[in-house]
């Protein structure tokens, strides 16, 4: 296993601030010694960035994390300057220009926006930039927000067709259990698929400075499972943690493909990860396998329930009968005509309705499983 020729490394607030809420300058100088190092070897960096909001919060003096949305973008609006400024001024130090990218999924949800977004990071790249990748929280909505970074990130690392996806978090990697309850917890070490059985590990947000969890973390370990590029889950603070990852030394927890298995490729990727879903179906068990085990089309007699208002056209997320996230597609029904075909087979759709409206719910070439 080489060297990655393009690394993407997401750092969390819990990471990116000390015991008071503060930027911890002092880890943005190791962490971007790393980088530099990584760059003078020959690998290409992308860092995407939280605390925004939680250097703002230093900045306004707020002691807790703000309720409300506007205080909260208020703090990512005056952390933000702060946060870049921060590698920026070291990464300088290092003869290492930084170019700051604001993104939300408005930004990225037409073709046109995602390509667009591609380009400038790669020419970044290509002038020996180090992009600083974050979500634009000053103006990002509940409908148009990636909801976490690591989301973000692994919308990143597929835009830039990169080698490695690294999210430096506050714990080790993926447990067996809780290891703040469970003593006897034991970190996994490789993962090739992410079932409901790990998901139920996986708990909610960690920190009062951040908004991701370990499920967020599955969630993009799903999505980078399906795009082919391995991620690594690892303890942001651990010395020297990307020089060894980028070495192949086992750190954290690894979630990569057995060799030889099919990804998916560009359209189903912004599918997938920048598309906003309009909306929810839920598939039965025998749907559910054969999305999951033989990339099948959903057909509607697959479908046991549809939630949200969407057109036909329009993304939506397609669930387990667990309530796992397994999926995201075109839905080639309105959620009326959804409510109406679920759990009806193609031919007495057919029948009733005219053979052109007999069509799978989601057809798989519009489909990207997790």
């Amino acid at each position: 296993m080489g060297a990655p020729r393009l690394l993407v490394v997401k750092v969390g607030s819990s990471t990116l601030v000390d015991g008071g809420g503060a930027l911890d300058r002092a880890f943005i100088r190791s962490l971007c010694d790393q980088v530099a190092a990584l760059v003078a070897r020959g690998t290409r960096v992308v860092v995407v960035s939280s605390g925004a909001a939680a250097a703002g919060r230093d900045v306004l003096g707020f002691a807790d994390r703000p309720g409300d949305i506007a205080t909260l973008q208020a703090c990512a609006a005056a952390g933000q300057a702060n946060l870049t400024q921060a590698y920026a001024d070291v990464l300088a130090e290092r003869g290492i220009p930084c170019g700051q990218v604001l993104l939300t999924r408005r930004d990225v949800m037409d073709r046109d926006g995602f390509l667009n977004a591609r380009s400038t990071l790669g020419r970044l790249l290509e002038l020996g930039a180090v992009p600083v990748v974050n979500e634009n929280d000053t103006v990002s909505t509940a409908e148009f927000a990636f909801g976490d970074n690591d989301m973000l990130g692994a919308l990143v690392a597929a835009l830039v067709g990169a080698d490695l996806y690294v999210i430096c978090s506050d714990v080790e990697g993926l447990y067996t259990a809780n290891p703040q309850d469970d003593p006897g917890a034991e970190l996994i070490g490789r993962v090739s698929e992410v079932t409901h059985e790990l998901m139920s590990v996986a708990g909610g947000a960690g920190t009062t400075f951040g908004t991701g969890g370990m499920a967020s973390k599955l969630r993009a370990a799903r999505a980078m499972l399906a795009a082919g590029i391995p991620m690594v889950v690892c303890r942001g603070r651990r010395d020297r943690v990307l020089e060894q990852i980028v070495s192949g030394e086992a750190v954290g927890t690894r979630f990569e493909a057995p060799a030889g298995s099919p990804h998916e490729g560009g359209r189903k990727l912004w599918i997938g990860l920048a598309e906003v879903p309009r909306g929810t179906i839920t598939l039965d068990d025998g749907a559910a396998r054969a999305v999951l085990e033989n990339g099948a089309s959903i057909l509607p007699v697959g479908v046991v329930s549809t939630t949200g208002g969407y057109a036909a056209g329009d993304v939506v997320n397609v669930r387990s009968p667990e309530g796992d996230v397994i999926g995201r597609g075109v839905a080639r029904y309105s959620s009326e005509d959804m409510a109406r075909v679920r759990g009806i087979k193609l031919d007495v759709i057919a029948r009733f309705l005219g053979e052109d409206r007999a069509q799978p719910a989601v057809h798989r070439d519009d489909l990207l499983v997790f």
